[in-house]
């Protein structure tokens, strides 16, 4: 058995859970998610107090029909999709960039992101649907919103424009990042 599939998931107070035809749907106080399920994979409601196919309160068993090594990456994977869905509709998620090198920095304006790398013209960044930026100061960069996996990809996206350097260390990176630095040419 999966180490990560066979953990239940508990669903708190305020989340409601629904199960269609291989797909799984999670409204919480954030807002909602949904996700499709590969059709080999079985999702099961326990404690249910609604006979509709929907759960608030209860827990969710992610199962596999084989023990095969495609149905056993599968069941921790739809496992931990179900529990981030969950986690994003009550907490959400966030992801924090850190700018350093001398003239570099961020702006807001309106919607769009604005972002001096040193660069002959600024770069402008329009965030995706769902995603919120924000700016503690013009060096440090917040991203965040319901999707782990979104939150995720805009926050890539963003460092991709300017990556650290090994030898500065200027440049976007996050903010738990360690960059490894390298010695620069000496003259002989």
């Amino acid at each position: 058995m999966s180490r990560v599939g066979k953990n239940p998931i508990v669903i708190p107070s305020g989340v409601k859970l629904e199960i269609a035809e291989h797909q799984v749907k999670v409204s919480g106080p954030l807002g909602k998610l949904e996700k499709a399920i590969h059709p080999s994979i079985k999702v099961n409601l326990e404690d249910n107090s609604a006979k509709d196919g929907s759960a608030s309160g209860g827990k969710v068993i992610v199962s596999r029909p084989s023990d095969s090594k495609f149905h056993k990456s599968l069941h921790g994977l739809f496992r931990m999709l179900i529990y981030n869905m969950v986690v994003g509709v009550t907490q959400g998620f966030k992801k924090v960039l850190l700018i350093n090198g001398v003239g570099y920095k961020a702006e807001l304006s309106g919607k769009f992101l604005n972002l001096s790398l040193g660069y002959s013209h600024p770069i402008v960044f329009l965030p995706p649907e769902g995603i919120k930026i924000e700016l503690e100061n013009p060096t440090k960069i917040i991203v965040s919103g319901l999707d782990k996996e979104l939150v995720g990809l805009v926050a890539a996206k963003i460092r991709a424009f300017r990556p650290p350097d090994p030898y500065k260390a200027k440049g976007i990176k996050y903010e738990d990042e360690w960059v490894r630095r390298k010695a620069g040419k000496t003259a002989a």
